[in-house]
């Protein structure tokens, strides 16, 4: 139901037939229709005559990349009264006596007055430059754009709105782009904000409130209002307290002061709020976020639709925990608390959490017997990382063990002196042991891993962030409330967190003020990954467990094959699993060698060649394609060599 009255702006938005708005970021990437709206701030140069040409050339492109995925772009777009600033400053320089401009001299060309300039004069000489820059600019990458000038009265009036709504339909219909802008020529000058009193009315009056009244009005998935601030901030940027707001909910409202308005254009983050609310009860996703920073605004939009954590995202969905910025600052507080109980209080913790996981191991294992079936049903899992999620008795009794061997040796990991210098007379300088800080550990498909780390992490009175993959969740869960559960006993139940909310681990890699070393546990892959996504974070990275067995003419007979089983089959997904196998070369074609080859046809393991040991057979197993592989599987290489120095420069 469409509710007007003799005033231009429109009392509730139009209902969505394809429903409500994306409830966290991770969903973005499935926008298809999306409105970008850009700032005069982003727009515009800095001495806001003409317009930013390189910031204006970069979003262009990472339109015309999304609209060539298939997504239907638009863009809303300021800047007509910029360049048409520059060009009528321009023409009356030229005027004011050409002949006197060109001879009088350079000193007297720059002391000469220039007019203020009325804007719709400047929006009617910028318009036709604007377009045609765009249009210059998406021609690169085979796009063709369209303009589109509106005012208030196009939405005000059933049949304009209508005819409106057609256009863009139809133009978006053959993948053309819409480039949409108020008609600043003839438009009134602006009114009091007299309807920023609630979100259930808007008037479309600058760029903010056309982009979000557009974005209803076109049923679209994503609204980006990109502006010369990071997004929306608790306090008005620049102030010591101000923080960045992840994600707004609109229940948040009063706990947001705003500032002044941008240095130029209309509309200041109030109105953007504003705007951005209006859409979000349209059934619109809406993010605001800088389009001005040099080391983003080259990737800022795309950044945004992969789901990245750019800017404030506008969410009507409230998680029931906290934020994972919550979490690090609870980590941090928690682990400064574990850094000053005494060593004996830090171990009876550790031991607390191995009684732990042998009395509650029916819950345990029946939590990963959850994850188990769940993983196996999707088959999202090759089997080594299968393996790897499988938790039994016998594993939760080792990890006990090892927690407990953690606990024995842990008295002076923390305040312990590694050297004292005298420097002068009563003057000593010591070196002491003290924690890191807050550790982020993000681990794969291995559940025993989260006591593990934090038995270490309370050992050494660091804050811990786990994040585990979501194939073990349940394992991790209780795992998790296990740790918490220990920790009660000296009230720092917080020290150790478990990020379950959707944060991507490139965004986790991003919080530098909460985070002082990543460590990663899984794959090289995921290592990598993450020293490339770390932004100023320390990441302590590891090696592939590439591990080798070396049999020497001299090795016992009686402990070779003993050593290769147990090396390469009780656990083949272990990272110091058996993956290659090297054999002296006067071994070949003799009883012991048969001996090896029988025991792991016998296990079900699958053989690979090395290149030399190839050469030396008529009917050779698989030849690797490459020495450094890391099977985690009944699978491994074997290889000849010479000698024991041999051995030693292969590994």
């Amino acid at each position: 139901i469409r509710c007007w009255s003799n005033i231009p702006f429109i009392t509730m938005p139009l209902s969505r037939a394809h429903g409500k708005s994306f409830a966290h970021r991770s969903e973005l990437k499935h926008a298809k229709r999306i409105v970008v709206k850009l700032g005069s701030a982003v727009v515009t140069r800095g001495d806001e005559c003409g317009l930013a040409l390189g910031r204006l050339a970069s979003i262009v492109e990472q339109v015309s990349m999304l609209q060539n995925q298939g997504r239907e772009m638009m863009i809303v777009t300021s800047g007509a009264v910029a360049f048409g600033k520059q060009r009528l400053r321009h023409e009356i320089l030229l005027s004011q006596s050409v002949r006197q401009a060109l001879h009088s001299g350079q000193s007297q060309l720059k002391d000469m007055a220039i007019p203020v300039l009325e804007a719709r004069a400047c929006a009617a000489a910028g318009q036709s430059g604007l377009m045609a820059l765009y249009e210059a600019m998406f021609t690169q990458y085979s796009i063709c754009a369209a303009q589109i000038l509106v005012t208030n009265l196009d939405f005000h009036d059933e049949q304009k709105r209508r005819n409106l709504n057609g256009t863009l339909h139809e133009l978006l219909r053959m993948n053309i782009v819409p480039i949409i802008n108020t008609n600043d020529a003839v438009v009134p000058p602006p009114e009091p904000n007299s309807d920023l009193q609630g979100v259930n009315v808007i008037s479309v009056k600058d760029n903010d409130s056309l982009a979000a009244r557009l974005a209803v009005e076109m049923k679209t998935d994503l609204l980006i209002v990109l502006s010369d601030v990071e997004g929306l901030f608790d306090s008005p940027p620049g102030s010591d307290d101000a923080k960045l707001i992840d994600i707004f909910y609109p229940a948040d409202q009063q706990s947001v002061t705003f500032g002044t308005k941008s240095r130029v254009g209309m509309g200041g983050m109030e109105a953007k709020v504003k705007a951005a609310l209006w859409a979000l009860q349209g059934g619109t996703s809406v993010v605001i976020a800088n389009g001005t920073h040099p080391k983003i605004s080259g990737h800022v939009i795309t950044d945004i639709v992969e789901g990245k954590k750019v800017g404030t995202f506008f969410s009507e969905v409230k998680p029931a925990g906290p934020t994972v910025e919550q979490q690090g600052e609870m980590s941090r507080a928690g682990g400064r608390a574990l850094a000053a109980l005494q060593p004996e209080q830090r171990a009876e913790i550790i031991y607390r959490l191995a009684d732990l996981l042998t009395d509650q191991r029916e819950e345990i294992l029946l939590a990963n017997k959850k994850d188990l079936e769940e993983a196996e049903n999707k088959g999202r899992l090759a089997l080594p990382l299968l393996k790897r999620l499988s938790l039994s008795t016998s594993k939760l009794n080792s990890l006990a063990i090892g927690l407990r061997q953690i606990a024995a040796s842990s008295q002076d990991s923390v305040g312990r002196v590694i050297r004292r210098t005298r420097i002068a007379k009563d003057l000593e300088l010591e070196q002491v042991t003290v924690p890191i800080g807050v550790l982020l550990v993000i681990f794969e498909s291995r559940p025993d891993c989260l006591p593990q780390v934090s038995a270490l992490a309370i050992a050494t009175g660091n804050g811990l962030l786990l994040k585990g993959g979501k194939e073990a969740a349940y394992s991790n869960q209780i795992l998790h409330h296990l740790t918490q559960e220990a920790l009660s006993i000296h009230g720092v139940k917080d020290a150790v967190q478990l990020v379950n909310t959707r944060e991507e681990v490139e965004d986790l890699c991003r919080l530098d003020k909460l985070i002082d070393l990543i460590i990663p546990r899984g794959s090289s892959q995921l290592v990598r990954n993450i020293q490339k996504a770390a932004k100023g974070i320390p990441v302590m990275g590891h090696s592939e467990g590439i591990c080798h067995v070396y049999v020497d003419t001299d090795a016992s007979v009686e402990k070779v094959t003993r050593i290769i089983r147990d090396s390469k089959c009780e656990y083949p997904a272990a990272c110091n699993a058996l993956e290659t196998l090297l054999i002296h070369r006067d071994l070949l074609r003799t009883p012991l060698f048969d001996q090896i080859i029988d025991m792991l046809r016998v296990e079900q393991v699958k053989i690979h060649a090395g290149p030399k040991f190839a050469s030396y057979l008529t009917f050779s197993p698989s030849e690797v394609k490459s020495l450094r592989t890391e099977y985690g599987d009944l699978e491994c290489c074997i290889e000849v060599v010479d000698s024991v120095q041999e051995a030693v420069e292969h590994i």
